[in-house]
């Protein structure tokens, strides 16, 4: 029995060597990047929002905004809040044209995308 254990604890760091895996690293890695995985989930976040969501459980569900913006007009007060959604250029500053707005008037939400930015204008 001793005779056995002895074989196993021998062996045991040959058989127990595997393959290393790497995952990231280097520039050529297909891996995706940290940028990309909030991207995604970003859009995904975004895709399952409804209208009259309020102000706090959307950003109880996406989080902290790269960007918001507060507005005071006649018809109620405008929040809008910007998560970063797609990348413009690779600088790796966040810029509003990377952003997907989402728009909300006395702290619920009425429309997202650059479409409901450019109406909250118009108002």
């Amino acid at each position: 029995m001793k005779a056995l254990l002895l074989t196993l604890a021998l062996a045991s760091p040959f058989v127990l060597s595997g393959c290393v895996v790497s995952v990231g690293g280097d520039g050529d890695s297909h891996y995706s990047t940290d940028w990309e995985d909030r991207e995604y989930n970003n859009r995904k976040h975004i895709a399952q929002l409804e209208q009259d969501m309020s102000y706090e459980s959307v950003l109880r569900k996406m989080g902290i905004a790269d960007f918001n913006e507060l507005y005071q007009k006649d018809d109620g007060t405008y929040r809008v809040l910007f998560y970063r959604t797609q990348r413009t250029m690779e600088d790796g500053v966040t810029t509003k044209d990377e952003c997907t707005p989402l728009v909300f008037k006395n702290s619920f939400l009425v429309g997202w995308g650059d479409s409901a930015y450019s109406l909250m204008g118009s108002n």
